[in-house]
């Protein structure tokens, strides 16, 4: 079939003989999935099929033979039952896990807000201190900061020698104690978690109007309140975003106990659990992350632009 073409917005859009009306709405709509059309290749044909077939293995009991390869028995709900009935250890790591959440994602976003309104100032050598706030995100990969986890750079040797988690545990449950214990003593960990917020609540701040805060200090209002008023407001958007990569990055990050746990010897190569069994905890902990992760759309969620864009709709 014969097409002809016209240059329109930018890019080159493609008509048939069938003179198919093309709307501005459509028009959008085939460039963005133009754009994510690589990764969504990428993501069937590299990702799709292991997440399926992990999702009936998770159905199954999975053994591997040297002479007949895999061999499958279904075992309907058993795994998930025997998780939730006999695998106390993992029950307890999601309980921390969840705890973890809820306690390190405010404190680094805070921290990150903090360190990008002090960045944002006019400081000698400002671009010098921005690449030193963002240089741990480019050397954290796995093995290099397993390495350093392992020679004690990730952690405050003063805390543990304290003994801040028998101090803890005194007076709170171990489920809270233990992450309150890794929060003192991981502070530095903390920091490093905290290069692409940082660089993401920088782009906000950059882009807010000076006149704004010109015109709030004609009417005589103090920093705290512009920072209520104007500041904190203007980057909603910017915190929601960074919620969601702070829980994501630290879901899948290579230390994670949970992963380690999975991925053992004693799980994941057991002649007892293996394979099917892996898979069932891999989906139970997806499961969690993807709970977390709608609870924190539902809080952050800018509810007051969908309402508005409501009433602009109806009227």
């Amino acid at each position: 079939m014969k097409y002809i073409y016209r240059k329109e917005a930018g890019y080159w859009i493609f008509f048939n003989k069938l003179k198919i009306k093309i709307t501005n709405k459509r028009r959008n709509a085939l460039a963005g999935y133009m754009f994510i059309s690589i990764w969504l290749i990428g993501f069937i044909v590299l990702a799709a099929y292991p997440l399926i077939r992990s999702l009936i293995f998770s159905f199954q009991k999975v053994t591997i033979s040297g002479a007949q390869g895999i061999l499958t028995v279904g075992v309907g709900f058993n795994n998930y039952l025997t998780i939730f009935t006999q695998d106390l250890e993992f029950l307890r790591m999601i309980q921390e896990f969840v705890f973890e959440m809820i306690l390190y994602v405010p404190i680094i976003l805070t921290i990150a807000m903090i360190i990008a309104m002090m960045l944002n100032q006019k400081i000698k050598l400002r671009g010098f201190f921005r690449a030193i706030y963002f240089l741990p995100v480019v050397i954290a990969s796995g093995p290099v900061i397993n390495e350093l986890l392992n020679q004690g750079a990730g952690s405050v040797p003063i805390i543990e020698d304290l003994g801040m988690l028998e101090v803890l545990s005194g007076f709170l449950p171990m489920v809270i104690a233990r992450p309150l214990s890794s929060l003192f003593s991981e502070m530095i960990m903390i920091l490093w978690f905290s290069g692409v917020q940082i660089v993401l609540f920088l782009a906000g701040l950059q882009k807010l109007s000076k006149e704004i805060y010109e015109a709030a200090e004609i009417d005589g209002a103090s920093p705290w309140e512009k920072f209520w008023k104007i500041t904190l407001p203007s980057l909603k958007s910017i915190i929601f975003v960074s919620a969601i990569y702070t829980i994501v990055m630290l879901a899948t990050f290579s230390n994670n106990e949970i992963i380690t746990y999975i991925q053992s010897s004693g799980v994941m190569f057991s002649s007892d659990k293996g394979y099917g069994y892996a898979s069932t905890l891999a989906w139970i902990y997806f499961i969690v992350i993807v709970v977390l992760l709608v609870i924190t759309a539902l809080v952050l969620g800018n509810k007051r632009e969908k309402k508005e864009k409501r009433w602009l709709n109806y009227g």
